[in-house]
C-alpha cells in the first residue's frame, strides 16, 4: 500500500507500475534528484494534486 509519507523514488522501486499514473498527473519528480527525498504529499501539493484522489488511484492499481 503507497501511503503520503513515502518518497516519490521508494514508490517507483517498490511498485513500478505507478509510473504512467505518476506521469499523467504531471509528476515527473522521478528524474529529479528530489525523488529521493520528497514525500508523495510534497509532490502533489506542489503540483496542486488533489492527494487522496492520487494515493485512491496508485492503490487501486495495485489493487488490480
Amino acid at each position: 500500500m503507497i501511503s503520503k509519507e513515502m518518497t516519490i523514488t521508494e514508490i517507483l522501486r517498490r511498485y513500478p507500475e505507478t509510473l504512467p499514473i505518476l506521469q499523467s498527473y504531471g509528476l515527473d519528480c522521478y528524474d529529479c534528484q528530489l525523488a529521493e527525498f520528497e514525500a508523495l504529499e510534497h509532490g502533489a501539493k506542489v503540483h496542486k494534486i488533489d492527494l487522496d484522489t492520487l494515493l485512491n488511484e496508485l492503490n487501486a492499481k495495485l489493487a488490480a
